[in-house]
């Protein structure tokens, strides 16, 4: 057994093209920390639904494009360099408000599990 998977997601133009544009890397990459996904939606897109998280909060990584995250009725305008962590408890959704795709990173973990990082958990070899 490998101490590493890696898989190719290709082009991000691909990823659009899936269901809800997007593409889960818990599975790809049997993750067993976190669930991360890679979103490439097109101009107009809105999330059909608000949501909550029992545990997780979600750490969003905005890559292109700009948007509109709507966390217990406050909206946020997002773009390309932006970073936003919602608790699990927080209603959000997520809307594409710009003219062109609108691509981010969406990383869910356990709020308050993390115990090492960074320096703390490397060990140089």
């Amino acid at each position: 057994m490998s101490n590493y998977q890696s898989a190719e997601l290709g082009k991000m133009a691909e990823i659009a093209k899936l269901e809800m544009g997007k593409v889960f890397l818990k599975e790809t990459l049997g993750l067993t920390s976190c669930e991360i996904s890679v979103n490439v939606v097109p101009k107009g897109f809105k999330m059909p639904f608000n949501h909550k998280h029992k545990q997780n909060e979600e750490v969003f990584i905005i890559l292109k494009g700009e948007g509109v995250l709507t966390i217990d009725g406050d909206r946020i305008a997002v773009s390309e360099g932006s970073v936003v962590r919602i608790a699990p408890e927080a209603v959000r959704t997520i809307e594409n408000s710009g003219e062109g795709e609108f691509q981010f990173i969406c990383v869910q973990a356990k709020e308050n599990s993390l115990e090492q990082y960074t320096h703390s958990d490397g060990v140089i070899c």
